[in-house]
């Protein structure tokens, strides 16, 4: 597995070029990315001081949308809490993501119109079983991304991402947790899954969405 080994920024809202070439390079070749030292250690550090802010109100997470939305501890365990700007650490972090969607935009014209995100915390022992993110013409969520915050994660903790191929018949890539690793990859292409951890796993989950609203029909909220 080939990863970025250039921090990307430090701690600031600037992303660099050659990130950004790298990222649209692999996209373009492979439909996903796996990026490490995304960002420096310290905002990783401040990121993951996200899960115990006193406004972090976690719920657990569903599957499906809006009157299809269901909660299914066999599918999927993990808790989660949608991500806003109301601390420095966020605000950098979705900065960060909006420097992406641009770069990636300028590069690929993917025509990514926002970007959405939740904190994810995955207690001992839950998963989230095989799925993809998008349904081909039914969502609005084109690119997923995985940002890991799991200090010293080590073989023996679990708790990989699995992507699948897009004939859902061989594995692609078994990603570690690593802390300040980046995992960018088309939500209709490539089935994934969480395999159970043995510690606790912490990760921003998020989407870039293109606008398909039209007058009669209206994109849906997160």
């Amino acid at each position: 597995m080939t990863t970025h080994t250039t921090p990307l920024c430090q701690y600031s809202t600037r992303v660099d070029e050659p990130f950004l070439d790298e990222l649209a390079d692999k996209l373009t070749q492979h439909g996903y990315a796996v990026m490490d030292q995304t960002f420096n250690p310290v905002a990783v550090q401040e990121l993951r001081a996200e899960f115990d802010h006193p406004g972090a109100e976690f719920k657990n997470a569903g599957i499906g949308r809006q009157e299809d939305f269901t909660i299914a501890r066999n599918v999927r365990g993990d808790r989660i809490c949608w991500l806003e700007g109301r601390t420095g650490a966020a605000s950098f972090f979705l900065d960060a993501m909006a420097d992406i969607r641009h770069g990636l935009n300028r590069r690929l014209f993917m025509g990514l119109f926002d970007y959405e995100s939740h904190l994810s915390y995955y207690p001992v022992g839950s998963f989230y079983k095989k799925h993809v993110d998008a349904f081909h013409g039914r969502s609005n969520r084109v690119l997923s991304t995985v940002f890991y915050l799991n200090q010293n994660w080590q073989p023996e903790d679990g708790g990989e991402l699995v992507l699948y191929d897009r004939a859902d018949k061989q594995v692609l890539e078994r990603v570690v947790p690593h802390a300040g690793r980046l995992v960018v990859f088309l939500s209709e292409e490539f089935p994934h899954e969480v395999l159970p951890a043995a510690r606790e796993r912490y990760s921003i989950a998020g989407w870039f969405r293109v606008n398909t609203s039209t007058a009669v029909n209206l994109d849906p909220p997160e």
